[in-house]
């Protein structure tokens, strides 16, 4: 990948995954699909490779990725997701035509109408964040502890009680601001 853009940040729920395209949303937001190509680019590492996208297409998945975002931190909250957030999910999910197919190696892969349909990518987003938020798989949807990415992040840790996006990238960075914040109360202790 290009060094002007920033790495995507890959978790294992596609519709969570697809939000990380957007981070810092509560500092200095870094955008990971800033053009049609870096969006074709995140498609192919998510499995569903596609071979062209328009400036409108990624307009689109732009509005898709911040509708699931924002039902998805309405569920983390327990409050009512917007209803043009659900109106997008729900519009996006009607339109893809991309059905799943079981290869030899029993795994699930995902067959788009033609190569270059972008609507049937976003409508496998869309249905995948459609059986997260109704609550149909196990595990919990929560925000981010970091004050400066709050993502919404799908646990599926056995206590469900996960803090960071990330353990990488927010959780190594919040550990790291804490140890230095220590360190400058009782400088001795670092000796």
């Amino acid at each position: 990948m290009p060094a002007d853009f920033p790495d995507f940040r890959l978790g294992t729920e596609l519709a969570t995954s697809f939000t990380a395209t957007l981070t810092e949303r509560q500092g200095e937001a870094v955008e990971r699909i800033p053009t049609p190509q870096r969006l074709i680019d995140w498609l192919t590492v998510s499995g569903l490779a596609v071979d062209s996208c328009t400036t409108a297409q990624l307009e689109l998945a732009r509005q898709l990725r911040e509708s699931i975002h924002a039902a998805a931190t309405a569920a983390a909250t327990h409050d009512t997701p917007p209803a043009a957030a659900v109106r997008i999910i729900n519009d996006r999910s009607i339109r893809g035509r991309a059905a799943a197919v079981l290869t030899p190696e029993s795994t699930r892969q995902w067959r788009l109408s033609s190569p270059s349909s972008v609507v049937d990518a976003l409508g496998v987003i869309a249905a995948d964040a459609i059986s997260i938020i109704a609550g149909e798989r196990d595990g919990k949807l929560a925000l981010c502890a970091s004050p400066t990415c709050r993502a919404a992040f799908f646990d599926t840790s056995q206590s469900r009680t996960r803090k960071w996006c990330d353990m990488n990238t927010c959780g190594n960075r919040q550990k790291k601001a804490r140890f230095t914040a220590n360190q400058r109360k009782n400088p001795r202790s670092a000796k």
